[in-house]
């Protein structure tokens, strides 16, 4: 189930819109498109994190059981060796299709859309991960913050220092101290600029080694990871030309290139290529972002009729049922579980094609057997429970909620989950519950002054003590996060 999702509301949003580059946020400078485009730690946050705009929306991501697998399983061996296999990392995916990826905390690797569709091979992904797992691995994040805490002081003291300059030259009427006082007040901050800029240099650098270090240690090659910075050296070469190396929050490309090349070609595992079986993983999963994220004829380009391979067919299948004909691409579905009987995504294909084109009875069956399949996949089990509620039969209510439930446990920040789970709790004619579900729903997009009134209604419909009524409470009495609706807006 490919679903783009605005963190501010939990909406679908079809479809996507590349992103493009501009400035990095929090800093004060211009930052060319193709430099955005680096694999970058965090973003600095000298001055204001982000336009309050920008902080309320929030960046949409993409919800795909099968994509997410894959990832998993890219990461698994290289987060065991870095001994983080037990720190639940999680990789969110960013609706972006410029090639980025980076760490925002220590827990989880963001990685952009453009990555997943632009790299060829699960190695050159597998090396971007890596070297993502190298910054967790080596506390930067918070080192960085440790660096920014200092800076700020250091800042604030400058600024202090040039106020005082002028308002001393403007008492005694002497020439040319406002000019004094801006240079007080920018002098140090450029150096502290520079200081910070050199920091994360060494992190990037740092970052290189251990993702190497990593992907020995996994019996993989580091060749995707050279290849990658490689291609983006060679992008950058006339748009980084007379670029103050200080202000580059990357070492220059050539110099890092250089230094990666030769530790990457040390590895005894330079030459060994992807595992068949995971390299058409990967171009089934860049097929299917095509299907569901591309215009019709960009994926008729992509894979043209004449192209009989399997990743071509799931891609042709996926825009044919969204903008097609939904009998041809079922057609097209059934060739593809004919070739992989077990391949539980296929199954989901079917049943969230039918779903969606109206046939949710029909559904069901498909998509039970790609929970089956796939070992209860909340993102699946969340689409099937949709699919029950849908059906609008009496008899599939039980059975949604308790399947809606189970994902929720797993998916606990999931608003269509409690969205569908308050639709099967009002099938039933259970109201309080219905109620919460959807406060709860309301809660997770972020619309705390929705969600309180539904939970204040909740606690009106169950009785004072019970599981129902606390959980409604808590939510009447929380505090909106950052970038949440308030009362009023």
């Amino acid at each position: 189930m490919v679903s783009l999702f605005d963190l501010a509301t939990g909406r679908r949003r079809f479809p996507p819109q590349a992103g493009d580059g501009g400035a990095i946020a929090g800093c004060r400078w211009p930052v060319p498109g193709r430099l955005l485009a680096l694999l970058t730690a965090a973003a600095l946050a000298i001055g204001p994190a982000a336009a309050p705009a920008q902080q309320a929306k929030g960046p949409p991501i993409l919800r795909d059981a099968e994509v997410e697998q894959l990832l998993k399983d890219y990461t698994r061996p290289v987060l065991h060796v870095a001994g983080l296999e037990k720190q639940n990392i999680q990789i969110t995916i960013i609706e972006d299709r410029s090639f980025n990826a980076f760490v925002a905390d220590g827990h989880r690797i963001f990685i952009n859309l453009g990555a997943l569709m632009d790299a060829k091979t699960p190695n050159e992904i597998i090396g971007v991960l890596a070297h993502e797992t190298g910054h967790l691995a080596g506390g930067h994040l918070a080192k960085l913050h440790e660096q920014l805490a200092q800076a700020q002081t250091q800042m604030i003291v400058a600024t202090l220092l040039g106020i005082g300059a002028m308002a001393a030259g403007a008492a005694r009427g002497a020439p040319g101290t406002a000019d004094i006082g801006a240079a007080a007040i920018s002098a140090p901050q450029t150096v502290v600029m520079r200081t910070l800029l050199a920091y994360q240099r060494q992190q990037e650098e740092s970052a290189d080694k251990a993702g190497v270090k990593f992907l020995a240690a996994t019996g993989q090659s580091a060749k995707g990871m050279y290849d990658t910075f490689k291609r983006f050296s060679d992008q950058m070469l006339y748009s980084s030309q007379g670029t103050d190396p200080y202000w580059v929050s990357h070492p220059m490309p050539a110099e890092r290139v250089a230094a990666l090349e030769q530790l990457a070609r040390s590895s005894p595992y330079w030459d060994k290529k992807d595992d068949p079986a995971l390299q058409l993983r990967h171009d089934l999963m860049r097929a299917k972002l095509s299907g569901f994220l591309d215009r019709p004829d960009t994926v008729a380009r992509k894979y043209p009729a004449g192209n009989d391979s399997l990743p071509a067919r799931y891609a042709r299948a996926i825009s044919t049922y969204r903008h097609g004909d939904l009998r041809v691409a079922l057609t097209l579905i059934d060739s593809l579980q004919h070739d992989q009987p077990n391949n539980p995504y296929f199954y989901e294909l079917r049943g969230q094609a039918l779903l969606e084109g109206g046939r949710p009875l029909e559904a069901i069956a498909p998509l039970r057997k790609a929970v089956q399949l796939s070992n209860g996949s909340p993102l699946i089990e969340m689409l099937l429970g949709q699919a029950l509620v849908a059906s609008d039969t009496p008899a599939h209510a039980d059975e949604a909620i308790a399947i809606l439930r189970t994902a929720l446990t797993k998916e606990p920040e999931a608003p269509l989950g409690y969205t569908q789970l308050a639709m099967a709790f009002g099938r039933k004619g259970n109201l309080a519950e219905a109620d919460l579900a959807a406060a709860q729903a309301a809660f997770e997009r972020g619309d705390t002054k929705t969600a309180r009134d539904l939970a204040s209604r909740a606690k009106t419909r169950f009785a004072i003590g019970t599981p129902g009524w606390v959980k409604a409470d808590d939510i009447v009495a929380s505090k909106p996060m950052p970038g949440q609706k308030r009362e009023g807006q």
